[in-house]
Parts: structure tokens; sequence; C-alpha cells
């Protein structure tokens, strides 16, 4: 994205790659929930989440030891101007789809424009920003963009390359769970039973098992997939030995609850793995969209009454930092007190319309650790008058007498959330406001999810150390009215969709920082989301056979990261 890839043209391979890594094995990772699709690339159904990482590739492959950098894997070259203001590909003539046939042009053109207007929503905006898609040669492709946005050059290389054929006469955006896309990745779905488990199997005869890319990677032969009622049961049969690996999210329970017999006798083993990434944002997000979450003091009313100091003491024994801001951990979070520079003079233009806070300074507030955290419930008592409420036969009333109430809505598999609930909701009864669970199943979730149909709901987003066009999906202004988006907060801010701006047109390193810190503060201050604890290091249990490499990505252990870069050895 700014200045020179860190590798050469010749290396042997990516830095967190093991290019002597055996290939063999068979893993069982586990899921919770169901699901009713195997086409990861539309808006509809519940998809295993790991089949976009497996089956299909794009054009390039990125370096995950970098903030952003891209090279060469259907494309065996790029053709790009100063400006960025179109980018050229070549296509390899070995690559190959799972079925034995090549990757084409016509295969890349139907793929983008297949997405980009019947695919799911995360592949709209880049199709919205492209004038010109036309074949150039044989095995070339020209994008030519309608904007200024030097990110598009890159993520013109990332979009999944489907096979065309394989859809002629059919409904791309309708398919079925019998619908398999073929792709050209190193696995393939090989046997599956709806709701209950996926099986992938390596494909011997895989295009690309010789390039520098992806020499060491994809290394077991079999990653079977297995879905569970919640994460408890999961952890049950991890313990049992029908699990190959878990994630931990909890640090008590990580101190605490994995000393069972296959961890003492060494046939399991306990891996922590640091990363540099931000923290993203993770907690109870408000859609704005509706009453009384319009309000910015009823929501900053709501963060306060969110006593974190002591839920975090309960569940995590206080292990885990706070998320401070969406960007904390990295170099790109905004910086305590007012803005300053750079900073300060993107969003001076906005200065009369902008929250509190944002341009001063604002932090989250603190509770005092205990059960009953008297001070912060007055203070958003405070908050909530304010903005017109008060308490009225013990419950909190608006002018009219109606009661403030509203929804969590949560997934029944995720039992974390409902014990950050339940303990949340004692303390918003004793502001005289009524809240009830609506627990759903997974696909339940993720269909009023994408519609928007809560008042309250877990959020858990992502964040990159190179920020781009994606952030439009997530927070900017058009995203708010589509379904399917990951606006859930509904935001529709122009000092956020000029921030945006401003990162994406940045020509320097130091731009693009300066204009994600402003980013950072709007959407902070603007008290969007009831932030949780962050997960600095990832925790990974698993059978004494997977093995790891020894340099660590600085994204740390992506959800990409197990079954593409480690490997099984006995």
């Amino acid at each position: 994205m700014y200045g020179a890839p860190q590798l050469p043209p010749d290396f042997v391979s990516l830095p967190h790659a093991n290019p002597d890594a055996p290939k063999g094995g068979a893993i069982t990772l586990a899921n919770t929930g169901s699901f009713d699709s195997l086409n990861p690339y539309i808006q509809k159904g519940n998809v295993p989440w790991q089949l976009r990482f497996l089956t299909h590739e794009s054009l390039m492959g990125r370096n995950r030891s970098e903030p952003f950098a891209l090279y060469g894997l259907l494309a065996e070259s790029i053709d790009v101007p100063e400006d960025r203001s179109w980018v050229e590909f070549t296509l390899r003539p070995e690559a190959r789809f799972s079925d034995g046939s090549p990757v084409t042009v016509e295969d890349v053109i139907w793929s983008y424009e297949t997405l980009g207007t019947q695919g799911h929503g995360r592949y709209r905006s880049l199709w919205s920003q492209i004038e010109t898609l036309e074949q150039t040669g044989p095995r070339s492709i020209k994008f030519t963009f309608n904007t200024e946005n030097r990110e598009l050059a890159l993520l013109a290389g990332m979009r999944p390359i489907l096979q065309k054929a394989q859809w002629e006469g059919q409904d791309f955006a309708a398919a079925t769970i019998n619908d398999v896309p073929i792709g050209s990745g190193a696995y393939v779905v090989s046997d599956f039973e709806a709701s209950r488990s996926v099986v992938l199997t390596r494909n011997p005869d895989y295009w690309g098992a010789d390039l520098n890319f992806m020499r060491g990677t994809f290394n077991f032969d079999q990653i079977t997939i297995d879905f569970y009622g919640d994460q408890d049961v999961v952890f049950e049969a991890f313990k049992a030995g029908e699990v190959s690996a878990i994630r931990e999210f909890n640090a008590d329970i990580w101190a605490n609850q994995y000393s069972f017999p296959r961890v003492q006798s060494g046939a399991i083993v306990k891996t922590e793995i640091a990363h540099q990434k931000p923290s993203g944002i993770t907690g109870f997000v408000m859609n704005t969209r509706r009453a009384p979450f319009d309000d910015w003091r009823v929501r900053e009313a709501l963060i306060t009454a969110f006593n974190f100091e002591y839920i975090n003491d309960t569940l995590t024994g206080g292990a885990q930092p706070r998320i401070t801001s969406y960007f904390s951990n990295s170099p790109l979070a905004m910086q305590p007190g007012p803005a300053t520079g750079a900073v300060a003079d993107l969003l001076a233009p906005f200065a009369d319309t902008l929250l509190p806070g944002v341009i001063d300074g604002y932090a989250l507030p603190q509770s005092d650790g205990t059960l009953r955290n008297r001070s912060g419930l007055r203070r958003a008592i405070g908050l909530l008058e304010e903005a017109g409420w008060t308490t009225q036969d013990g419950k909190m009333r608006d002018a009219d007498g109606k009661a403030l109430t509203f929804t969590i809505l949560l997934e029944q598999q995720r039992t974390e959330d409902r014990a950050i609930a339940n303990l949340y909701m004692q303390a918003l009864e004793q502001l005289g406001i009524d809240v009830t669970i609506d627990l759903v199943d997974g696909a339940q979730f993720t269909a009023r999810e994408n519609t928007y149909d809560f008042d309250m709901t877990y959020h858990r987003r992502a964040l990159s150390l190179s920020p781009g066009n994606e952030q439009w999906f997530y927070w900017g202004s058009n995203a708010a009215t589509q379904d399917g988006t990951a606006n859930l907060m509904g935001v529709q801010e122009p000092a956020i969709d000029a921030m945006i701006t401003a990162m994406l047109t940045a020509t320097t390193r130091e731009g693009s920082i300066a204009a994600t810190r402003a980013l950072d503060r709007l959407l902070t201050a603007g008290r969007y989301v009831v932030p949780f604890w962050q997960f600095t290091t990832g925790r990974v249990a698993h059978i004494s056979e997977m093995k790891h490499p020894e340099v660590i990505p600085i994204y740390g252990d992506g959800p990409d990261w197990m079954p593409q870069f480690w490997w099984y050895q006995q």
C-alpha cells in the first residue's frame, strides 16, 4: 500500500511459512451452531466461515507479516501507474480450478461482475468503483477505476475467482447447499452433512503447490469441521479428543480450566501467540436507527452503566485489558487528550457538528469496580435526565410516561455473551430500564443482523493495520441503509465519510495514520458500542501433533493462519 514490498522477487516462501513442512495428517476443527449453505460469496445462508480461506484464490495473495502488501498468486504479473488509476493483471498459464480446467480472463470478469451485483455485500463497493473491466490479451485483464482511491489497485487483486461455467443457467444468488462453488484453492469440499459437518480434502493435483507464495502452506491432508450446540459442548468434545484444536478467548478459563489429564500428559499443548494488530471493537452495539439509541446521551448512559471493571473481574479474573478505542493496541489508535496536528486539521471543517469529546478528547467511563457502582449509576441517571428521561414509579420514563425498554439480541450458542448480558442487566434494572434477552439460533441471528432487526446485539469487528476500502462497509453512510453490511450501528456521519476518503487518498503512511486516528475519535466518541475486553494474545490449545512456524506474522493467529500454515507431525 505504501513503499516497496519487503520480499524480493525470488523469495523462497512467506516469512511465517515453513517451506520444509511435511504434508499429511488429518485434523478436526469445531464451529458452533449450524450451516445451511456452502457458498460463502452470497448473502443467503449460514456458511462455515473457514471456506473462504481454503477453497478459493484471488489474483494476488497477502503477506500477513506486512501491514498490507500483495504478491502474485493467480496472476504472474501486475502493471500499475503511479496514480493507481488502473491496474492490469496477467494470469499464470498454469492456474487451474480443482476440476482441472484453466482459470481464464473470462472467469475473472464474470467473478467480479457477479460478486459485485449478486454477491455478498462485502463485494459491492469495489464493483461500484470500477469504470471498465476489459480483456487486454490472452491472459491479461485491465481494471480502470472511476474514483481517486489508491487502495483499489490492491483490492482488485483480492477478490475470489469462481468458475463461470459452473453457474451457467443458474441463479448464483439463490444457490442451495448442494451448490458447492468450484475454486482453484488447495482444498475441495469432499463431503458434508447439512448442519453437522464439512470435510475438506487437500487436492493432490493443486496447481500452485510449487509457487514460492504457497510453499509450506496448506499442509494437512484433511480438515473436518464439526458443528456443536455451543462453546461449552465444544470444550467437552476437545477434552474428549474429538476436536484437534480450540481457541480460548477467556484468560481466566485459560488459566484455570486447562489442567485436565490430556494437558497434563502432554497430549494437548497450550500455545500463546502475540500480535500487533488493532483491538478492533467487541461489545454490545446499539442500533441508532431506533430510538432511544439515536440520542448520544442515552448511549453514553448505557456505556456508563456497563460496570466493566466488575464484569471483567468476574468473568476473566481481570486478566484482559479493555478496548479503549477501535484501533487501540496499535499505532493507528487515537491519542489521548485534544486532537492536534494533522488530526485536528482533518476534523476542523466538521467542528460545529461533532459530538462532545471528538476534538477535545474522550475516554470511556470507568466504574469503581464494586458490584453497586453507585457513582457510575448516578452519572448514567444524570445523562438520561438530560435526554428527557426521569424515574417514575421505579421505572425510567419519557415525558409521555413511556418506559425505557429494549431487547439484546444474542446467538444462543455464545454462552459468554449471555453471561455478560446478565451482569449488565442487573445494573440497567437499578436504573429502572427493562431489558430482555432474545436468544436465537445462528441462522436467525445472521438473518436479523443482516436486516438490522435488533435494538442491541453482540458485535465483533476485527480491524487491519492498513485500514482502507472496507471501512465504507463497516461504517460508511451508504452502508447504513443497505442490508447485510457491517454498519450495525447505522451511523451516517459526513465526518466519518470524509475521514475514510482521506485515508484512501493518502499517498503516505503518515497521512493514512492521521486519517485513521481522526476516524477512531469519531467512532469512539460516537458512543455506538458498549466495549468489552480486547484480545492482545491469541490462545490456542491443540493436539501435540499440530506444529506451527517459529515466525509469527504481525497479525498473529488470524482465521487463516492455522489451516494454512500449521502442519501435522508425530
